[in-house]
Formats: C-alpha cells, structure tokens, sequence
C-alpha cells in the first residue's frame, strides 16, 4: 500500500510523508498567496484554504497596537506560516479611530485594500502600509500617500487603483466591515457600539485570552502557539468558553 501511495503522487508537486497525509510546498512570496473575499462581503482571507489553522484578525489600519503586532510582533510569524500553507489569516478591517481621532485615513486605508485585492495583491499591500503607518494622531492615510504607497508593490499601481482610491470606490464595504468588527464584539460592547478592540485575534473560532494577549506582540510565543494549536487542536478548543477569573479588587479584596 505504501508503494502504490507512493506511486501515485509521483510528478505531482506535492510533499508526502504517508497515505492520507500530503503537505503542498510553500509559498515562495506573499505574491503567490490566495487571496480572496468570503461570502460575506467583509471578511479578507489570506493563504490556502485547506490550511489546518484559521486566524481571524480584527485591525484598524491606523492602530498603533496592530502596527506593533504586524511589524515586531508575531506578524511575522503568521506570515511565514501562511507561506508554509500551515495557517490561513483572515481580515476583518475596522475604522473607528477615524470617528474617535477625526479624519479618514482608515477608511480610507480599508478602502485601498479593498481595491488591491482585486489586483491580488491585499497581503502585499497591507504589509507596506503598516511598514508605514503614520503616527495615530496624524491622518496621514491620504489618497495621496495610499497612491505613493502602492508604487512599492509590483503590479499594485494601476488606473483602477488609482480611481478606486480617489473615488472611494469600496465605501460600502468600509461601511460593513466596521460593522461586522461592532457585532464580534460582546453584548456590552455592542450595547456601547463597540466591537472588541484592535488587534483581536479568534484562532479557530476562539478568541485569544486577554491572559495571553501579550503573545501578540511577542514573535517567539506567537509562533510557540500557532505550533500547540496546530499539534493539539483539542485542547485550544477548551478555551471556547473560557471566562477570565474575576478582578479581587471589583469585590474590594
């Protein structure tokens, strides 16, 4: 059996280690990453839909916090995982800092990334961006500088990019994303019109810990997770309905 199995994957571009389990070479860049919007119109994936692991990102292009994850965080690690087909990210992309620090730059940021998955290259393109992600305060997502941007990614500046920017071409779907981010929040955060804070991350269908928040900015244990979760998948399940013990301080302890 092991010969037949053997037999029939030869010329095939696959690695295999045995019958019933074949692992597809890596990806050589983010440029031959998958890319593609899901059914419900918001929600951006990234990598090979067979991938074992499923990590949901809710980002808010000009947040600090998901600049710091995405750049010396375990960003890096979730991209080369992807590379390796061993994870699939998902995008959920939020734009409440505009309401809450004034301006459209991340409205607008959602809005070019949108356009650039059309062109195939989001993953590409939303690495640059918070390779230059300007300060919070500062509105710096221009169409502009959006456009000037682009120019780093091969193939990315086209006429319909460039009209998708200025005319603000995917405004429903900024419109819809920033409510789909409000609805993953919880009751009392929806209640406030809220949704869960950026980042978040749902690995799996479960939201990673606050407890455990910190992996996020730490590239070592971030990739120490994606590896236990993809190893004992049962066990990250168990977290589905975890509950953080209370503060003693609300009881006055």
């Amino acid at each position: 059996m092991a010969a037949v199995c053997a037999a029939a994957m030869v010329g095939m571009s696959l690695l295999v280690t045995g019958c019933g389990q074949r692992y597809a070479e890596p990806y050589d860049s983010l440029a031959q990453v998958p890319e593609k919007l899901a059914a419900n119109g918001t929600t951006i994936t990234v990598g090979d839909p067979t991938a074992e692991v499923t990590v949901h990102l809710y980002e808010d292009m000009r947040c600090p916090y998901c600049e710091e994850f995405e750049t010396v965080g375990g960003g890096h690690e979730l991209q080369q995982a992807v590379l390796n087909r061993e994870v699939k990210a998902e995008y959920t992309l939020a734009s409440f800092l505009d309401d809450r620090l004034g301006g459209s730059g991340s409205k607008k940021a959602a809005n070019a990334l949108r356009a650039a998955l059309e062109g195939d290259r989001f993953a590409e393109y939303h690495e640059v961006l918070y390779d230059n992600q300007p300060e919070e305060e500062d509105d710096g997502f221009t169409d502009a500088r959006l456009l000037e941007l682009a120019g780093q990614v091969d193939g990315l500046r086209t006429p319909a990019l460039e009209s998708a920017v200025k005319t603000m071409k995917y405004r429903a779907f900024v419109t819809d994303s920033e409510r789909a981010y409000e609805r993953a929040g919880t009751a009392e955060e929806q209640s406030r019109g809220q949704g869960p804070g950026t980042p978040t991350a749902v690995i799996d269908g479960v939201k990673l810990p606050e407890e455990i928040g910190g992996a996020l900015y730490d590239g070592k244990l971030f990739g120490e997770l994606l590896e236990a979760i993809r190893d004992r998948p049962g066990e990250w399940q168990e977290y589905k309905d975890y509950k953080p013990l209370p503060d003693p301080e609300d009881y006055g302890y």
